[in-house]
């Protein structure tokens, strides 16, 4: 294995995904982590926001939701 590969692998290990439904295109998906709770669907890619309530739902974003996101994140 050459060291790219080694270098990819390790750097995939570290990103947080899950497996969960899409509110939006309302299938089964692996959800990718934006940001800590925000995660993006691998199907559809619509942002979803993790919500903990004696299961694990994931949401849609609404505009504050986004707008969080760009002023704590994105710069």
């Amino acid at each position: 294995m050459s060291i790219i590969d080694k270098k990819s692998i390790k750097l995939f290990q570290k990103i947080d995904t899950v497996h969960g439904m899409c509110e939006e295109c309302e299938e089964e998906a692996i959800l990718v982590a934006i940001v800590s709770e925000f995660y993006r669907c691998t199907n559809c890619g619509h942002d979803t926001k993790q919500h903990i309530n004696g299961r694990i739902r994931y949401l849609k974003l609404d505009e504050s939701d986004k707008k969080w996101i760009k002023e704590n994140y994105i710069k």
